[in-house]
C-alpha cells in the first residue's frame, strides 16, 4: 500500500462522486475487466510491469522499485501530457489500480500536486470486483421481471428494442453478451467481453433499474455464447412473468433474414458455422443446407434451419426453463416488422 495521506483516499461508496475515472493499471489488466466509464491511464505497460515484476523477484525489491519509479514517472508525464493538460482547476478524477497501492498512489500524490482533487480509490479493483460479485447476488431479488419467450425468430430481441423505446425499463442479456444467444449468433466483427466484463455490464444496469417498475428481458439459456448469466440472476429470470411470442413461420423467416443479414452478407462464414451443426443432424444435413447457401436460397434454408433445428431445441429445452410460462399469456402478432412490433409494444407497456 502506499503512504498517502488519508485524506487523498476514498471508498467505493464514493465512486459517482467524481468527474471522471482513471485506471492506471496496464492495458491487458484493463481490457479483462474495468470500473464502467474508466480510461486506461496505465503508469507501468504490460512489457513494463513484467519487467519490474521479473526484477522484484530475480534481483531485489529496492531494484525493482527503483526501475518502477523511473517508469511510472516518465508514463504519469506522458498522461499529463496527453490526457490531462485541458482539464480545469476543478476537475476531480477518482484513479485506482489493482489494490489501491502504489501505482495508483503515485498517480494521485502527482494530480494532487498539480492542484487536482484527484482521489485513490481504497482497495482498488479488487475492492469493486468484490463489490460486483456482492451486488450480482443480492441485486436480482429485488428487481421484478417479465420475460419474452418463444422459439428462435420470435423478434424476441427487437421487441426489447421497441419496449425501450416505450419508455419500459429493458435488460437485453444479448447486447450485454454481444451474442445473438444461438449457435448461429455471434456478432459481427464484435467479440464477447470476457466473464468478468460480462458480468461488470450486468451490474452496471441492474444497479441504474427501478426496483417499483417491472424489468422486461427475453428468455436465455444459462450460457450465451460463451458466457455464463450468472448463477442468483439466471434463477430471479426462471421465476419471472412471461409474455409468450406466437408467430407465424413466415413472419419468423423474414425477421431472421434481417436480423443475420451479416450472415449473408459472408456466405463462407455462414457455412463455418453450419458446420458446428454437423454433430447433430449429421454431414449429409448440412451439406444440404451449405447448398442452399450457395443457391442464395436464403428464405428455404431458414424456415429449415428454424423447423428442423431451432424449434425442436427450443421444445426440448428452452420450454422448460421458465417456471411461469404455461401461466403466462400468448401474443399472436402477424407481422414482426418495425411498426408492428412498435404497436405491440405500446400495448405490452400499457398493460394490455
Amino acid at each position: 500500500m502506499s503512504s498517502q495521506p488519508d485524506y487523498l483516499s476514498v471508498g467505493l461508496d464514493r465512486l459517482d462522486a467524481f468527474d471522471a475515472i482513471v485506471d492506471v493499471r496496464s492495458p491487458a489488466e484493463f481490457a479483462e475487466d474495468h470500473i464502467p466509464g474508466a480510461i486506461n491511464c496505465p503508469v507501468l505497460d504490460d512489457e513494463e510491469r513484467a519487467r519490474v515484476g521479473t526484477l522484484y523477484k530475480q534481483v531485489s525489491p529496492f531494484e525493482a522499485r527503483k526501475l518502477g519509479a523511473a517508469l511510472v514517472s516518465r508514463n504519469i508525464a506522458s498522461a499529463i501530457e496527453t490526457h490531462f493538460l485541458s482539464k480545469p482547476k476543478g476537475w476531480k478524477p477518482l484513479i485506482y489500480c489493482w489494490r489501491g497501492g502504489q501505482r495508483s498512489g503515485a498517480m494521485t500524490i502527482v494530480l494532487n500536486q498539480v492542484g487536482w482533487a484527484a482521489r485513490r480509490l481504497e482497495g482498488g479493483y479488487k475492492v469493486f470486483r468484490q463489490r460486483v460479485l456482492d451486488d450480482l447476488e443480492t441485486l436480482p431479488a429485488s428487481l421484478g421481471f417479465r420475460v419474452l419467450c418463444g422459439p428462435t425468430g420470435s423478434a424476441k430481441t427487437a421487441l426489447l428494442a421497441a419496449l425501450a423505446e416505450a419508455g419500459e425499463q429493458v435488460l437485453d442479456l444479448e447486447a450485454l453478451a454481444a451474442h445473438r444467444g444461438s449457435v448461429l449468433g455471434g456478432e459481427a466483427g464484435t467479440p464477447q467481453p470476457g466473464q468478468k466484463a460480462f458480468e461488470t455490464r450486468l451490474w452496471s444496469v441492474l444497479r441504474g433499474l427501478d426496483p417499483a417498475r417491472p424489468v422486461w428481458t427475453e428468455s436465455e439459456s444459462r450460457r450465451i455464447g460463451r458466457l455464463h448469466v450468472p448463477g442468483a440472476l439466471f434463477e430471479r429470470l426462471r421465476d419471472g412473468d412471461c409474455v409468450r411470442i406466437d408467430a407465424p413461420l413466415a413472419a419468423r423467416v423474414a425477421h431472421l433474414l434481417e436480423r443475420y443479414a451479416d450472415l449473408i452478407a459472408d456466405p463462407a462464414d455462414f457455412c463455418s458455422k453450419l458446420d458446428r451443426l454437423a454433430m447433430q443432424h449429421g454431414h449429409e444435413q448440412v451439406a444440404a443446407w451449405k447448398a442452399l447457401v450457395a443457391a442464395g436460397a436464403w428464405s428455404q434454408l431458414a424456415a429449415e434451419l428454424v423447423v428442423r433445428h431451432y424449434d425442436p431445441a427450443y421444445r426440448r429445452g428452452g420450454e422448460g426453463l421458465y417456471r411461469r410460462l404455461a401461466a403466462g399469456r400468448t401474443v399472436s402478432p402477424a407481422s414482426l416488422d418495425t411498426a408492428a412490433l412498435g404497436e405491440l409494444a405500446r400495448r405490452l407497456a400499457a398493460g394490455g
